[in-house]
């Protein structure tokens, strides 16, 4: 396997990387483990950093980097924190007081962000480490501290979940875009639209981000083999980004309630809900997404809705069960292989370029 044998390089002469494959970062479903491991093989690792402290952000990178000499990327999120709504957070805790009965919880007291975005003191994390690449969702940072992770030379990445929002981060110079598709696991990047009814499937919207700039796009969403892999280099895009199949690898630090509920995945099981954070994402059905959601009106903003319903997670997982748990899946969730991430990311590169060859006769 060389890289001359790929389609096109665009993306691994951007990235310096042997295979166009990018670990999506997974907040609170990974730490540097995974990351180091994807990269070591020749991808991309990527480290989520948007429910870590800038300290503890800086310890993961530290053991990425004694991991593995190979670059990797720091990720985070760009939401503007939300502004408290006493009378919405209040109807919210009352549609999520039987549960509490239920399981003998104790409501928690102000609203708090287990997520915050992206910062000065996220900022002079990213200036210290040096990273190859940083990666944003839910847009980018302001203009300033843009320039800044610039200046470090970092390669810049921003998810798009529509062609608005992919020329939007291509006249803001990002060096690639990842066209995530209604597909994927986990939060919606959509930025410039909150119409979750609207969002775009992979097929379709890979293509036509890719027509609408210049720079390489980067398929994201129902790819968990090398047949999907293969499928977005047809249509266009110069690599791939992969969350939910890696969640099946030992690196993953997800609960054993989330492993068994990720075996027993149905193509169907998944749905966008907001129901955990504020913000779509897409998860397993369990009972709190089958009773409240998976839409509900009375969620607050994220990521202030996570906060409720934390006591009740808790309750429910130390009794086995995984009923108020964010289970985070993509829909390709029943294609996962249990298999060390970076083997994994072997076998889905050489999985890609057999399917590529045989199109190409």
């Amino acid at each position: 396997m060389t890289r001359t044998d790929w389609p096109t390089t665009r993306l691994l002469d951007l990235l310096e990387i042997d295979l166009p494959i990018i670990q999506a970062p997974m907040a609170g479903a990974q730490g540097p483990e995974l990351a180091a491991a994807v990269s070591a093989a020749g991808g991309l690792g990527s480290l989520p950093c948007a429910m870590l402290s800038p300290d503890d952000a800086l310890e993961h990178a530290k053991q990425v980097r004694s991991a593995t000499n190979r670059g990797f990327a720091m990720n985070f999120f760009c939401h503007t924190p939300p502004m408290v709504d006493g009378e919405k957070e209040a109807r919210w805790r009352d549609r999520l007081v039987s549960y509490y009965d239920e399981l003998g919880a104790e409501f928690p007291g102000e609203a708090g962000t287990a997520r915050a975005p992206f910062n000065e003191a996220f900022c002079e994390i990213v200036e210290a480490v040096g990273p190859a690449v940083v990666s944003f969702h839910f847009g980018l940072p302001d203009d300033k501290l843009l320039q800044r992770v610039r200046r470090t030379g970092a390669k810049i990445l921003s998810s798009a979940t529509t062609v608005r929002e992919a020329k939007l981060l291509a006249d803001k110079g990002v060096d690639a875009i990842i066209a995530q598709g209604a597909e994927a696991g986990g939060h919606r990047g959509m930025f410039l639209t909150d119409d979750i009814a609207g969002q775009v499937g992979t097929l379709a919207l890979v293509p036509q981000i890719v027509d609408a700039v210049d720079v390489p796009v980067i398929a994201a969403g129902g790819i968990a083999d090398g047949r999907g892999i293969a499928a977005a280099f047809m249509l266009g895009a110069s690599g791939v980004q992969i969350g939910t199949a890696y969640l099946a690898t030992p690196e993953a630090r997800i609960s054993d309630l989330h492993k068994d509920a990720l075996r027993a995945a149905r193509d169907e099981d998944s749905v966008l809900t907001n129901v955990f954070t504020g913000r779509p994402a897409r998860g397993l059905k369990n009972r709190l997404i089958e009773e409240v959601g998976p839409i509900s009106p009375d969620a607050p903003a994220f990521p202030l809705a996570a906060g409720s319903v934390a006591p009740v997670r808790a309750k429910a997982e130390s009794a086995g069960m995984s009923d108020f748990t964010p289970l985070w899946s993509g829909q390709a969730a029943p294609l996962a292989r249990a298999m060390p991430a970076g083997k994994l990311t072997a076998a889905l590169a050489e999985e890609a370029l057999t399917r590529l060859k045989a199109a190409a006769g």
